[in-house]
């Protein structure tokens, strides 16, 4: 062990002269699980175990320590650990960056949640906003550290066990709160009676807010790669007719076809919603089974036969997940008669 200690030394004095290095490895690597995922890889999935072990090890820092020191003399300072706490930062932000990026909608909820984690990745590679701002408000810490631990279940679930989207939100805020308890702990201060129902108060909350915010979390690794609203599909060629922006109410008369495509890895079996809302209403939802692994995306399609007494106005079809959670959406416009083409002149 005497000739891996020179190693490990040289590696964390690396990191730490080029503290963006890791970024940048996280990232690279994100984006590597995220083109092989589809294909099932194993490269993806042994990188996902390593996010996953990364966090265990964080977690079980103060054994690790004293295992350390124990069996091969090694003692390593605090700022060493704090050094290594903001790496698995770093690595979890970046590796969930591109599964996040490639699925966001931005012109839904889901841009606060994707924006918020580009700043904590900025936030977790400039020290001396994560040292000196970040690190010294524990509380704000602890926010922090839930928050990647947080996304980075929402990747590595579906890479490793292939869960579909509800089952890996519900395991990923179980093990936020879970790998969170030691930091949480620290923050209340030992010897009152209050300590436990607020701890317990606390990890409530935190699951509540995550539960009730889910629809602003993209559902990383699904994607919608073609949507389309038409009067017909070619059920044998799985493809729909000429996309429609905008028709009459005498349109309607045969039913519009809801067509999408999307893309989720190989193996997982998803139910997905199509939504139908008139200004901003449902006034229906038809529920799609879809199978991962096809490159271009799992062709299905719904079919609306019955449209309210008043059908004109701003429609949306939005393909949501059972959890409710948005993975991409359509608008088209349903007016009472034919817009009428304005004839200028020119004098």
């Amino acid at each position: 062990m005497a000739k891996i200690q020179p190693v490990i030394n040289w590696l964390l004095d690396l990191f730490q002269r080029h503290s963006g290095l890791m970024a940048v490895l996280a990232f690279v690597s994100g984006i590597a699980s995220y083109v092989l995922v589809d294909r099932k890889e194993s490269i993806a999935q042994f990188i996902a175990a390593f996010m996953l072990f990364s966090w265990v090890l964080l977690v079980a820092d103060n054994w690790l320590r004293a295992s350390l020191e124990r069996r091969f003399g090694w003692n390593l300072s605090p700022i060493v650990i704090r050094f290594l706490t903001q790496l698995v930062h770093q690595e979890s932000l970046f590796f969930a960056l591109p599964f996040f990026l490639a699925v966001t909608s931005w012109d839904h909820g889901q841009a606060v949640f994707t924006s918020l984690l580009l700043v904590c990745a900025l936030v977790s590679i400039i020290d001396p906003l994560y040292y000196k701002y970040l690190a010294t408000r524990y509380a704000l810490f602890v926010a922090f550290h839930t928050l990647a631990l947080f996304v980075v279940m929402l990747v590595v679930l579906p890479l490793l066990l292939q869960l579909t989207t509800q089952q890996s939100l519900i395991a990923a805020i179980i093990a936020a709160m879970l790998f969170s308890l030691p930091s949480m702990i620290r923050v209340l201060p030992p010897g009152r009676w209050w300590r436990l129902p607020m701890l317990m108060g606390m990890l409530c909350l935190m699951a509540v807010t995550l539960w009730q915010l889910r629809s602003w979390v993209p559902p990383a690794g699904i994607r919608l790669t073609d949507i389309a609203i038409s009067h017909q599909v070619d059920e044998a060629q799985r493809k729909a007719g000429a996309n429609i922006k905008q028709l009459t109410v005498a349109d309607l008369e045969n039913g519009l076809y809801a067509w999408t495509a999307v893309r989720a890895p190989r193996g997982l079996r998803e139910k997905v919603h199509h939504v139908w809302l008139l200004n901003g209403r449902e006034v229906d939802r038809i529920v799609l089974d879809i199978r991962g692994g096809r490159e271009a995306g799992y062709r299905a399609w719904s079919h609306k036969l019955v449209f309210p007494p008043y059908p004109a106005g701003n429609w949306q079809v939005q393909v949501v997940t059972e959890s409710g959670r948005l993975i991409g959406l359509t608008r088209f416009k349903v007016t009472k008669k034919p817009i009428k083409p304005v004839k200028t002149t020119i004098d």
